[in-house]
């Protein structure tokens, strides 16, 4: 039972405005920002970021993106939008089960992963997960592998997403339907 409720339809007035926004058209909100609306200035403020995250304005590629999501939600334990992200993203991004399942419990040097650019993705995820940090020579292997710009947007997406991550998991969202759970790929 989450902590929080998320609000039921019908949504009116600005509420109904900001989950329109905050949705593919044609699309039905989902839980997270169903619930983020309960504090409506702070969803407006991270609609704006969260678009752009979303968007094809960031520099990384929609696959880096979701490598960067799954390993970042997985990591901090956010079956929510882990679940979310896989199912939506991972088909269309031409992520592998195997990868999925890696992205959830394995690591860079998994059989999988044969790109020097989704290793470092992967461990750059990992390195601020568990420190706060990337070492110079992950950042060598990092700037060797991305430009400036793609560097900045993963630093960015990879702290996004532990926000997210924290948000959902500490309202202990209910998982959305049909979205995958950690042990489907377990």
């Amino acid at each position: 039972m989450p902590r929080i409720s998320a609000v039921s339809p019908p949504y009116e007035g600005d509420v109904g405005n900001q989950l329109e926004a905050m949705m593919p058209p044609g699309v039905p909100p989902i839980l997270l920002f169903r619930t983020f609306v309960r504090n409506l200035p702070m969803a407006e403020a991270m609609g704006t970021w969260g678009r752009y995250e979303l968007s094809k304005g960031l520099s990384l590629s929609m696959r880096d993106r979701e490598i960067v999501i799954d390993r970042t939600c997985a990591r901090c334990h956010c079956e929510y939008e882990w679940g979310v992200h896989v199912a939506f993203f991972a088909n269309r991004v031409g992520l592998t089960a195997e990868q999925v399942t890696s992205l959830t419990q394995g690591a860079s040097t998994d059989a999988c992963w044969t790109t020097p650019r989704d290793c470092v993705l992967i461990d750059v995820c990992d390195s601020l997960h568990d420190t706060s940090r990337v070492d110079d020579v992950l950042w060598a292997r990092l700037s060797g592998e991305l430009v400036d710009t793609e560097i900045l947007d993963l630093l960015m997406l990879c702290g996004w997403y532990h926000a997210i991550s924290f948000a959902a998991n500490g309202v202990e969202l209910s998982l959305e339907d049909g979205s995958p759970r950690f042990a489907d790929v377990l």
